[in-house]
C-alpha cells in the first residue's frame, strides 16, 4: 500500500453525501411490482445450480478429493458433502437475506400476504440489516485475530514472552510511515509503541482519526471515504454500532445501514487484515521464497504427524520450533517413531509454510474432514476460525487427539491447551507447545493399529511472493508495469476465498484461472483458494504450460509461476501492496488499473469483508456464490451497481465459473482501453 500522510479533513453534512447516491427509481421493493415472486423465481434458479456430493465425486479437479471422500463413505463417516446435500432444499428466506430474528416478535419473513414485518421493516432494510451483521461478524472474527498478534507483540516488547522480533527492517520502516520517531529507539520499544497505535485502531471510543488509514491508504482513497462518510472510528466501535443501529426500532433507514455496512469493510481491511500482517510479519518475519510439497501424498507414514489448523501464529510458531528440537525427537524416536512431521489445513500452514522448513500444506477448511480420513495424523492442533465441530467426528473414527488452543473456540471431547481468556499465561507459551507436542508424541504411541490410507498425489509448488520480494525482483516493479503496459500480462487478478459446497468443491478456483491464465492475466492467490492451485500445480514453474503464450514467456523469462502464491487469507495486503507498487510505476490510481479479484467460492462473513474491502479500493470482485441479497432490489443493485459510481467497482456474481472468468477478462480488456493500452 502507498504511504501517505494527508492532512485530516472536516466535511459539512452536506459535502460529506455529495457522492452517496442511490438510484431508487430503478429498484421496486420486492413487495410492489410482483417484487416477491420475482425473488422467489430468482431464489429457486439460483438454488437449482448447487452442486451435489456426486458432482463433486464426478467433477473435483483433485483426484485425491475423490480417493478420500470414497474412503469414508465406505466406512460411512458423513463429510460436508454429505451434510450439504441433507440441508436440500436450503431455505428461500435465507437466501434471499428476508428472514429477521432480532427480536422476539418474530421471525418475520417477507411474502406477498406479509409485506413488512411486524414491526413495519420491508425487505429493503431487513436485507441491508442482514447484511451489516454479517459484514461485522467478519470484522470481529479478523479483529480477534489482530487482536492476538497484537497481544503477542505487547507481551514481547514488555519482556513477558520470549520470541525474537525477526522483522525488525519491516517494523522500523512502519514505524516510519506511523510518524513514529525511530532514532535511538531499541526494537523492544518500537514494537510497543507500533503495538499501541494499532491497538488504539482496534478499540478506539472516541471519534479521531483511524490512524492505519491515515498512514498507508492512498490519499486518493481516502478523499473518497471522507466524502462518503465512511471512515471507521475504529474496528470495535464499528462491530459495536452494527448491532446498535440494527437492533430493534433504531435504523429504520437502509441507506445508513449501507453507510455503516462500508465502515465494518474499511475496519475490517485496516485492522482485520492489515494490522494481522504488521503483526505477523514484524514478530515472524516476512518468509521467503521457498519450495514446498503440497497434498495428501505429501503424508509420512512413520512420523509423529501434527497438524495445525487455524489462523492464530503465536503457538504455532512455538509448537514448530519445540517439534524441531533435538530432545523431542529423540522422545518420538524413542517412542518407535522415525522423527516428527508438521502438516498444515488453512491459514495456520500457509503462515507457517513461508517461515519454517518442512511445514507441509494438505487442506483448506472444507477439506479437513477428508485429510483426518487418510488416518495419518496423530495431533490435530485447532485454534480460531474455519474449523468445523464435524472433524471431532472423525478424529474419533480414527483415534487423532485434537488439542484446541483459544478460550474462544472450544471443540466437545477436545484436549484444550491454551491461553486463557485474559492472556495472563501467554509467558507460558514455550510450556504450552512442549505439552502439546508431547501429547502428539503420546497419540502417536497409542494408534499403531489405525489403518492409514494415503493417495499417492503430491506436488512441489513455488512459494513465498511478498511485496518486498517481488519489487526487488522486477526492478521497484518497474518490469513488472511494462509487461502490463505492453500486453505481456493482460491484467493481474487477486484470488482468494473460503471453499464453499454450493459449487462444485474447487473446481469454481480452478475454472477461472484456467480462464485468466489462457488469456495472459498473471495471478496473485492466498487463503483457501491458493489450495487447488498449489495442489494442481498452478503454483509451480511448470504451471507456465497452462497459460497464454505471452504469460508462458515472462514466467519463464523471470522464472516464475503463472500464479504467485502470497501467503494466509491475511496476506491480501501482500497483494494490495504489489497491486499498489505496479499502479505507482503507471501513475494510476490503483482503480483505474486492469486489476481484479476473485473469490470464486466465498462462503463466510469474512468473505463477503474481503470482497468488499477490496472493491473499496475501487477493485471490482467476482464470484460463483452469490450473498443473500436476492429479496431486496435496491440493495442488490446497489452491491451490483451504484457503487461504481461511489467507489469505482461494483460486485459480479455468475454461477458459471468459465462464464466469470470471461467476463473478468472482458472487463480487464475494458480497463486497458481506457488506458490507451494495446
Amino acid at each position: 500500500m502507498q504511504n501517505q500522510h494527508p492532512h485530516h479533513h472536516d466535511y459539512d453534512h452536506e459535502h460529506e453525501h455529495a457522492d452517496w447516491h442511490f438510484h431508487e427509481h430503478d429498484a421496486a421493493h420486492p413487495h410492489e411490482h410482483g417484487g416477491v415472486t420475482d425473488y422467489m423465481q430468482a431464489v429457486s434458479a439460483y438454488r437449482k445450480t448447487f452442486a451435489s456430493k456426486q458432482d463433486v465425486l464426478d467433477h473435483t479437479p483433485d483426484p485425491a478429493v475423490r480417493e478420500l471422500m470414497l474412503r469414508l463413505e465406505q466406512l460411512g463417516v458423513d463429510t460436508v458433502f454429505d451434510r450439504f446435500d441433507a440441508q436440500k432444499p436450503q431455505c428461500s428466506f435465507g437466501l434471499a437475506g428476508v428472514c429477521c430474528k432480532f427480536c422476539n416478535m418474530g421471525p418475520c419473513k417477507i411474502t406477498p400476504k406479509s409485506p413488512k414485518g411486524v414491526c413495519g421493516a420491508d425487505a429493503d432494510l431487513i436485507v441491508a440489516r442482514n447484511l451489516l451483521r454479517s459484514a461485522a461478524a467478519g470484522v470481529a472474527q479478523h479483529g480477534a485475530h489482530a487482536r492476538e498478534i497484537l497481544l503477542s507483540m505487547k507481551a514481547v516488547a514488555e519482556g513477558r514472552l520470549s520470541l525474537p522480533i525477526l522483522g525488525e527492517k519491516k517494523l522500523r520502516a512502519l514505524c516510519q510511515a506511523f510518524d513514529i520517531e525511530t532514532r535511538g529507539q531499541s526494537s523492544a520499544r518500537l514494537l510497543n509503541k507500533l503495538a499501541d497505535v494499532l491497538l488504539e485502531d482496534l478499540s478506539r471510543a472516541l471519534p479521531e482519526d483511524y490512524k492505519t488509514i491515515r498512514a498507508l491508504a492512498p490519499k486518493e482513497r481516502q478523499d473518497v471515504w471522507d466524502k462518503l462518510g465512511i471512515m471507521p472510528i475504529s474496528a470495535y466501535q464499528e462491530v459495536f454500532d452494527a448491532f446498535h443501529r440494527t437492533g430493534v426500532g433504531t435504523d429504520g433507514d437502509y441507506r445508513s445501514i449501507l453507510k455503516a455496512f462500508l465502515r465494518c469493510g474499511l475496519a475490517f481491511c485496516f485492522t482485520g487484515v492489515v494490522a494481522s500482517n504488521i503483526g505477523t510479519d514484524v514478530l515472524f518475519g516476512t518468509g521467503h521464497r521457498a519450495t514446498s510439497k503440497i497434498n495428501v501424498g505429501a503424508l509420512k507414514k512413520g512420523y509423529v504427524n501434527i497438524a495445525v489448523h487455524g489462523h492464530l501464529p503465536t503457538l504455532v510458531s512455538e509448537i514448530v520450533r519445540v517439534g524441531h528440537l533435538p530432545e523431542f525427537v529423540e522422545l518420538a524416536k524413542k517412542h518407535g517413531a522415525k522423527g516428527i512431521q508438521f502438516y498444515g489445513i488453512c491459514c495456520s500452514c500457509l503462515a507457517a509454510m513461508y517461515r519454517y522448513e518442512g511445514v507441509i500444506p494438505l487442506s483448506n477448511a472444507v477439506g479437513a474432514e477428508l485429510v483426518l480420513g487418510t488416518g495419518a495424523l496423530d495431533l490435530w492442533v485447532a485454534d480460531v476460525q474455519d474449523v468445523y465441530p464435524a472433524i471431532m467426528d472423525v478424529a474419533r473414527c480414527f483415534k487423532t487427539t485434537v488439542v484446541t488452543t483459544s478460550d474462544s473456540a472450544r471443540l466437545p471431547g477436545a484436549e484444550h491447551y491454551a491461553y486463557d481468556y485474559r492472556h495472563s499465561n501467554i509467558g507460558d507459551t514455550e510450556k504450552l507447545a512442549r505439552k502439546i507436542v508431547t501429547r502428539a508424541i503420546e497419540s502417536f504411541a497409542t494408534r499403531r493399529d489405525v489403518p492409514v490410507f494415503i493417495p499417492a498425489y503430491e506436488i512441489t509448488a513455488s512459494v513465498g511472493f511478498t511485496a518486498e520480494n517481488v519489487g526487488e525482483q522486477f526492478n521497484h516493479f518497474e518490469k513488472l508495469y511494462e509487461a502490463l503496459r505492453d500486453g505481456r500480462i493482460l491484467g493481474i487478478v487477486n484470488i482468494v476465498g473460503c471453499s464453499n459446497p454450493r459449487v462444485v468443491y474447487e473446481r469454481a478456483t480452478v475454472d477461472v484461472a484456467d480462464v485468466l491464465l489462457e488469456n495472459n492475466v498473471l495471478i496473485l492467490t492466498n487463503g483457501c483458494a491458493s489450495f487447488p492451485l498449489l495442489k494442481l500445480g498452478y503454483c509451480s514453474k511448470e504451471g507456465a504450460d497452462k497459460a497464454g503464450d505471452s504469460l508462458r514467456a515472462f514466467a519463464r523469462e523471470y522464472d516464475v509461476p503463472p500464479v504467485w502464491h502470497v501467503g494466509e487469507c491475511i496476506d491480501n495486503t501482500r497483494s494490495s501492496g504489489i497491486l499498489a507498487g505496479v499502479a505507482a510505476c503507471a501513475d494510476c490510481a490503483i482503480k483505474d488499473m486492469p486489476y481484479a479479484f476473485a473469490s470464486p467460492e466465498w462462503s463466510n462473513e469474512k468473505g463477503l469483508d474481503a470482497s468488499l474491502a477490496f472493491r473499496l479500493f475501487g477493485i471490482d470482485s467476482y464470484h460463483c456464490v452469490e450473498p443473500p441479497v436476492q429479496g431486496s432490489a435496491a440493495i442488490e443493485k446497489f452491491l451490483k451497481e451504484d457503487t461504481k459510481d461511489m467507489l469505482g467497482a461494483v460486485m459480479t456474481v455468475n454461477t458459471n465459473p468459465r462464464k466469470l472468468g470471461e467476463q473478468i477478462v472482458a472487463d480487464i480488456e475494458s480497463a486497458r482501453q481506457k488506458l490507451g493500452w494495446r
